[in-house]
């Protein structure tokens, strides 16, 4: 019985392996009779072009006097503004309105990814589903109009799959072969078996032991928030008027007279125009229009119901968190793929601006205007990122640098119980009213969603564009003249230091001498201009007075958006806020009381939903649980702090004794330090909050710390046996 099973299982093998370089081989023979490639130039820019796009006041007051638009398009998303982007270059006349900012929802907060999905595929071809290869192949000719359009803001990325079994290597390569072969002329480029010792050249922190070798291919990656705001403001260049926070509170109704099946005549309800109300300036207004698109995402059924309270809810929200972790977790130019996870869910670990990224969970959720990251969350991630990191390599959830949730408007199945089998794919639907609502759907399929969505208006409201869709290699704003070595002019022109210069020629493209044109004198004698927001990060404070020209009306816009600071590192955020709202409240003059109140909020956006509370409960929720001998080492520190021996620090304390080391030690870094330690913010440093930082630092829930640093305390080195005092307190 073993021998005839060992004789089947080596066939079954020598097979698949067959297949497999079949398979390569052939997809490699008939790609490479096409010469077409997705790095191509993109081929044509929109007729209408405007050299800069109206200030946000007068895209409202456009708004609001415009007799009557095509189209409306309610959310600012990717579909959103992939809609008004279609609209506008078929010289429809549109507007768009969104609730909070441009890229706030689900669009900011995704894989940043530019993909078909592997995934999709493998059940395309195991489950024979149809539906599922052709939103692969959709979304894979998609990906590579993508990286044309925005040159700037994407670029191709290799992903590991390492392989620890030797009998997955076919199966695997097979798999990838097939996603080779259906992107077609789409390729970016071929897939490849590597290696075991290759696979930890290219990727030194993977887990050796029990590795076969890998498997390295192909998709794309981009700064999402930016590629967003990039089609906003190529619709508004293009002619559309658009606005950020602006919600819709009510649709206006006429009644008209229509054609039933039979012929004749009755009258019904057509939505005729939005009362909107501008968030920020607190002004209501009107839009009158022919066609409303609801394309809000995960606010889809919210909508649908303002039109409607009796219709029924066609999408299903699913909550996917990421965390981000430093740079020395991955490599720069190769994310891992782990497809087996200890529940089934594939995760990404992926190097994005400089950092490492790894997520994604997928948990059924509810709307919510605040989506947060958990704590169960996190350590799931941090856990799989255990399970294929080297040993040498300690994951720490100190190393958290922050957390996001976003919530992704996915289609339910009514048949399939669990999100994780729901396909990503979209549905268009034209209410009665006529509301047309676009659901679903993925970031890297936006565009062809905005076309068909464009197409069913234009057959519903009856519309005469002055031409077809022509957004396949439409160039968006920033990608025109943008090469490679942009910046490379930014450092000579304007004297700008490289680093900078490469992140505003990624981020803004040929529009970066904008920002450049905007900076002000460092009073260094390098670099010349270019003053930075954070001394860790390349943004500048020239990007705060240009995201304000892109209608950043709110801290929050600009460090989650305009910048991507809250989603790289969120203590950094917090420590830049206060320079941002300096530089806002006097360009667009605000008070003491609305300083405080933008202050506020950002504090609470970061501690809500870009996981600082996370950072700060990691650390609470750590035991006080040292030897005796840790427990004298560390009070000893204490108590030499503590020369009253009053039983905690005060400012005071901490002064005197960081002066006999450090004599230049401004009170603001004395304020730092305390805040790091006193987490009651009553003051003072107690026994327990001092024991607590220790004991986060030796644990790993926190990884780093000013204050050990200032003060001195090293960390013990002891081998005595694991005796426990129970804490002392």
């Amino acid at each position: 019985m073993p021998r005839s099973f060992s004789r089947r299982f080596i066939r079954h093998g020598l097979l698949l392996c067959t297949s497999a370089i079949g398979t390569g081989f052939l997809g490699q023979y008939v790609l490479e009779k096409s010469k077409l490639k997705a790095a191509e130039q993109p081929s044509h820019r929109p007729a209408v072009w405007l050299d800069d796009y109206p200030t946000r006041e007068a895209q409202l007051d456009a708004m609001s006097k415009e007799p009557e638009y095509d189209i409306v398009v309610i959310g600012g998303g990717a579909t959103g503004c992939g809609v008004a982007v279609d609209a506008a270059s078929r010289g429809l006349k549109v507007a768009l309105v969104e609730k909070y900012d441009f890229s706030s929802g689900t669009s900011s907060r995704s894989t940043k990814l530019i993909h078909g999905g592997v995934r999709y595929l493998q059940k395309a071809i195991m489950q024979f589903d149809l539906e599922q290869y052709r939103m692969v192949k959709e979304a894979l000719y998609e990906r590579g109009n993508l990286l044309k359009i925005a040159p700037h803001l994407s670029y191709p990325l290799p992903i590991m799959l390492p392989i620890y079994k030797w009998y997955l290597l076919p199966y695997y390569y097979a798999g990838i072969k097939a996603y080779d072969i259906v992107s077609g002329r789409q390729l970016l480029r071929w897939s490849y078996v590597i290696s075991k010792t290759k696979a930890l050249e290219l990727f030194p922190m993977l887990k050796k032991e029990k590795l076969v070798g890998g498997i390295v291919y192909y998709d794309g990656q981009h700064n999402d928030a930016r590629m967003n705001i990039a089609l906003a403001f190529t619709a508004a260049r293009m002619g559309a008027n658009i606005a950020n926070h602006c919600t819709v509170t009510e649709f206006i109704h006429e009644d008209v007279q229509v054609k039933n099946a039979d012929g004749q005549s009755e009258t019904k309800k057509k939505i005729r125009g939005v009362k909107c109300l501008d968030r920020y300036q607190n002004k209501e207004f009107s839009i009158r229009t022919k066609c409303v698109v609801n394309a809000t995402g995960p606010y889809t059924d919210i909508i649908r119901q303002l039109d409607d309270a009796t219709t029924p809810k066609i999408c299903q929200p699913s909550s996917g968190v990421h965390i981000v972790l430093p740079d020395y977790y991955s490599p720069n130019n190769m994310g891992l793929l782990d497809p087996n996870t200890s529940d089934g869910r594939v995760i990404f670990f992926l190097p994005w601006q400089k950092h490492t990224m790894a997520g994604t969970t997928d948990t059924p959720c509810e709307v919510s205007d605040y989506p947060s990251p958990s704590t169960a969350d996190v350590d799931f991630i941090l856990g799989e990122v255990k399970n294929y990191l080297s040993s040498d390599v300690q994951v720490r959830r100190g190393d958290v640098l922050a957390a996001w949730s976003g919530i992704r408007p996915l289609v339910l199945n009514p048949n399939k119980k669990d999100t994780q089998s729901i396909a990503r794919n979209h549905i268009i639907h034209v209410s009665d009213s006529g509301l047309v609502t676009i659901g679903g759907g993925k970031w890297t399929t936006y565009r062809e969603m905005a076309e068909e969505t464009v197409d069913r208006c234009i057959k519903s409201a009856k519309l005469q564009p002055k031409n077809p869709c022509v957004t396949k290699g439409l160039i968006l704003t920033g990608g025109e003249t943008w090469t490679p070595t942009s910046y490379i002019r930014l450092v000579q022109d304007y004297g700008i230091e490289t680093e900078v210069a490469v992140h505003l020629s990624n981020t803004y493209g040929d529009q970066a001498n904008k920002v450049a044109d905007l900076s002000s004198l460092t009073g260094k004698r390098w670099p010349v201009i270019g003053k930075r927001l954070h001394e860790e990060f390349p943004y500048i404070e020239a990007e705060v007075m240009y995201a304000i020209k892109e209608y950043a009306r709110t801290a929050v816009d600009i460090l989650a958006r305009r910048t991507r600071l809250s989603f790289l590192n969120v203590i950094a955020a917090e420590e830049a806020l206060p320079r941002i709202i300096e530089i806002m409240s006097k360009e667009l003059d605000w008070n003491e009381q609305k300083q405080k109140e933008e202050t506020d909020r950002a504090k609470t956006f970061l501690l809500r939903e870009m996981g600082l509370n996370l950072k700060r409960d990691m650390r609470r929720n750590v035991p006080i649980n040292f030897t005796r001998e840790e427990m004298g080492y560390y009070m000893k520190h204490f108590r030499r702090i503590d020369v009253d021996n009053k039983g905690f620090l005060t400012l005071s304390d901490l002064k005197r004794h960081l002066q006999v080391s450090d004599s230049d030690i401004s009170e603001e870094e004395l304020r730092i330090l305390m805040r790091e330690v006193d987490q009651n913010q009553n003051g003072i440093i107690e026994t327990e909050e001092f024991l607590q930082l220790m004991s986060a630092l030796n644990t790993g829930a926190v990884s780093t710390s000013h204050f050990v640093k200032a003060a001195r305390i090293g960390k013990i080195k002891s081998n005595a046996p694991p005796e426990r005092s129970g804490g002392g307190v």
